[in-house]
């Protein structure tokens, strides 16, 4: 049924399916995973290219998930399969076996395009040469490689400034894609470099670096397995980061325990039945929540002031008990200001704010108490508010107090989505890059780089709209739908004079577009990748900061598909022609050239070039695992974090958006949210009865959701009621159905990071 017309085509089409609600699951994986994932190869692989792909996934000597960022073993690795159900559904996606070109685009207008549901658009194959859509045009055209690049280059070119460009880059981009992109950017002249971590980890990298001086998780896998205990704040990994659950089991194995801290009851951190093991099968699999903290949406704060006043209680009784004074006392700065603030604080308030019963919080202190061997994981549910940055200076107070960093068995883990989101940060992906890695860049390639910062996402969707940039440059991923506001950043992309994506597959910033538009198809990470000197291999950094290989072993859908690197080649010789001091074609004739620069350019990739051709790969350095801290003080910071603002107008409801087990980002494999019971439907809100029953709303009413925010009113229509175990005034809606809601300016104090997580909203029924 259709709700009605559709206007700017930017937002998915409100339009139903049949919805279908079943029981809410008590496990993750098991036998339905392996069903799932055994469905995805059959409906889009063929025999051959899912036998050469599913034994070369995450091995060593193979190929890297395209999927999320979870590190693989050390040693041994699974030869049935080192994947998760959502890995081998991304392999298929990139797999398949249609693809699209002049034929499709010939039959299928942008305007009808845009009717289709983002599940339909990634279904229709692989991208198979490269396309443009000239001013006033209805359909995309063929357009060769050079004349692609040539366009590139002339609109590059004829900018009044290099600032006003923007070159966005996607997580699942290579280390050598991504050090050569930003190689090209600075030489053109600017630092306008967003990311997708500006999205979503922005908040754990400002949060850390300021309090421990660096911006990455400090814990190994090893240290999952040994943890004591594990707080998993903010995060879904039977849905996000499947692989997860089997440290989680190795750390219950072990005798650790975890705690779980989020809105929702999660299948994946309450029961794992690993797919893998047939004893676990026919026992049923592992408990492994120990306790579930069900909090309000955006009070994790006060959760851990009030963890943390306990603990100081104790503390108090018997001295050296349960903080390690020792370490405070040598290693950090800050900590009488931080028990100033805390102690100023009421518990009652502190427990109020959570929504919890006080036995759960105490519950939660005592099992942390007499422990040192600590691991806090989180992921967007702690980054994606106004507060996200305080929220992870909170989780480095915690683990200060334990003296639980840089321990085995203990540290901080943000747990990054996309595959090399992680890597192309150390590549020089940033907006804000710092002096010394200029420096080295201007020293080894002999060009000066802007030091200018450029634009953080959200700042470059505004350069957009107010047309102080010109030309959007994506390397990769699905920007429309991924940002904030979705109408506003649909404007700010139409206000562009070209928008270019580089993909592997169709998606709805190809049909949101400037007044010209390219599409550049490129390898995926399954494909072979073949250059002048012979086949090649790209590198990963992993969530835990192991950087190792990859290498594609399928042939490729279409000879005229193209690899990241040999793309940035062709457009910094088309904009920068004889001016560069770079030899763009030596680099992409053999991508060792590559790995050449970034040795000489970024510290930790010494002998690069030999090391990553070793199984398994290399770490990098991180100076927190040896209880170092890169601050100004060389010493961990404890940190003042004041209580947020928790305040709704009576009757609103705060909404977080959130992933269905069927989507990885904005990728939607299916419409089916198999744990939580969801079946058939994306435009649905999940409710607590009880605000059900007191908003006069039913199972299966038709509501709207409105946000007012800034003195403007952003509205996302016909969305059926589900009810759900959720806290009282919290909801959740899918991304990026639920986008258009979160306005532009709603950002991270100090990251920009969108409030995806924490918005405040009326519920309206039709």
């Amino acid at each position: 049924m259709k709700i009605r017309d559709i206007t700017s085509g930017a937002q998915p089409p409100e339009k139903f399916s049949n919805l279908k609600l079943g029981k809410e699951k008590t496990y993750a994986a098991g036998i339905p995973a392996v069903i799932n994932s055994l469905k995805h190869v059959a409906n889009y692989m063929s025999a051959s290219a899912a036998t050469k792909t599913m034994f070369k996934i995450n091995q060593k000597g193979g190929f890297d998930c395209p999927g999320c960022a979870w590190p693989d073993p050390d040693d041994e690795r699974s030869p049935l399969g080192e994947y998760c159900e959502n890995g081998i559904k991304a392999i298929a996606e990139e797999a398949q076996r249609t693809t699209i070109g002049k034929t499709f685009f010939a039959k299928h207008s942008i305007a009808e395009m845009r009717q289709w549901s983002d599940f339909e658009l990634g279904k229709k194959g692989r991208l198979a040469q490269p396309m443009v859509l000239n001013e006033d045009a209805s359909h995309y055209v063929p357009i060769s490689w050079n004349e692609a690049f040539q366009l590139v280059g002339d609109h590059l070119n004829a900018l009044a400034s290099p600032d006003d460009a923007i070159f966005y880059t996607s997580g699942r981009t290579s280390n050598e894609a991504a050090f050569l992109y930003q190689l090209f950017v600075r030489e053109y002249g600017t630092n306008n470099l967003p990311d997708c971590s500006n999205m979503c980890h922005e908040s754990s990298g400002v949060g850390l670096s300021t309090t421990l001086g660096i911006g990455k998780g400090s814990v190994t896998l090893e240290d999952l397995h040994e943890a004591e205990v594990i707080m998993v704040i903010g995060q879904n990994p039977g849905t996000n980061h499947p692989r997860m659950l089997s440290a989680l089991e190795k750390c219950k194995q072990n005798g650790g325990q975890i705690i779980t801290v989020n809105p929702l009851p999660e299948a994946g951190l309450m029961h794992f039945i690993h797919p893998q093991s047939p004893s676990k099968l026919i026992s049923g699999g592992t408990p492994l929540t120990d306790l579930f903290l069900p909090l309000k949406i955006g009070s994790d704060i006060a959760l851990l002031k009030a963890i943390l006043k306990l603990l100081w209680k104790e503390e108090r009784k018997s001295p050296g008990s349960v903080f390690d004074m020792d370490f405070i006392r040598t290693k950090t700065i800050g900590f009488n200001d931080f028990l100033v603030e805390l102690e100023s604080y009421d518990l009652n308030q502190l427990i109020e704010e959570t929504g919890l019963p006080f036995e759960l919080i105490q519950e939660a202190a005592v099992m942390i108490q007499h422990k040192k061997k600590i691991i806090i994981c989180w992921a967007m549910g702690l980054t994606q508010h106004k507060f996200g940055v305080q929220n992870i200076r909170e989780v480095v107070n915690l683990l200060l107090a334990k003296g639980s960093i840089g321990k085995p068995g203990a540290g901080t883990c943000p747990v990054r989505g996309h595959s090399n989101v992680q890597g192309d940060r150390t590549m020089g992906i940033w907006e804000a890059p710092k002096e010394e890695f200029l420096t080295k860049l201007e020293e080894v390639f002999d060009f000066v780089p802007p030091r200018k910062h450029g634009y953080p996402v959200v700042d470059a969707i505004k350069a957009m709209y107010h047309r102080n940039a010109k030309v959007f440059f994506a390397m990769g991923g699905n920007f429309l739908s991924a940002t904030p506001d979705t109408e506003y950043t649909a404007k700010a992309l139409q206000n562009c004079d070209l928008t270019v994506h580089v993909s592997t597959k169709l998606n709805r910033s190809h049909l949101i577009h400037g007044k010209k538009a390219l599409i550049l198809p490129c390898l995926g990470r399954t494909d072979v990748d073949i250059q002048e000197n012979g086949a090649q291999f790209v590198s990963v950094e992993n969530s835990m900061g192991v950087v190792h290989s990859s290498q594609g072993v399928l042939n490729p859908p279409s000879d005229q598909l193209k690899s990241e690197p040999y793309i940035v080649a062709g457009v910094a010789k088309a904009t920068l022609a004889h001016n560069s001091k770079i030899d763009w074609t030596k680099m992409v004739s053999n991508y060792d050239f590559i790995r050449e620069g970034i040795e000489k350019t970024i510290p930790g990739f010494e002998d690069f070039n030999t090391r990553i051709r070793k199984k398994g790969g290399f770490y990098l350095p991180n100076c927190n695992r040896e209880q170092k801290f890169d601050t100004p003080s060389g010493k961990a910071h404890f940190t003042v974090n004041q209580l947020p603002d928790l305040s709704i107008k009576p009757g609103n409801f705060v909404m977080m958006t959130i992933r269905s087990h069927d989507q990885y980002n904005t990728t939607i494999y299916g419409m089916d949210d198999r744990y939580r019971g969801i079946y058939n439907e994306r435009r649905v809100i999940l409710m607590n009865a009880e605000d059900m029953q007191g908003s006069g709303l039913k199972v299966n009413d038709v509501v709207h959701l409105t946000n007012q925010f800034g003195g403007q009113t952003r509205r996302a229509n016909s969305f059926k009621v589900v009810p759900f175990d959720i806290p009282r005034s919290c909801v959740a809606t899918y991304f990026p159905e639920a986008n258009v809601l979160v306005p532009i300016d709603s950002v991270a104090k100090k990251s920009k990071t969108p409030t995806s997580k924490w918005i405040e909203i009326s519920v309206e029924k039709e």
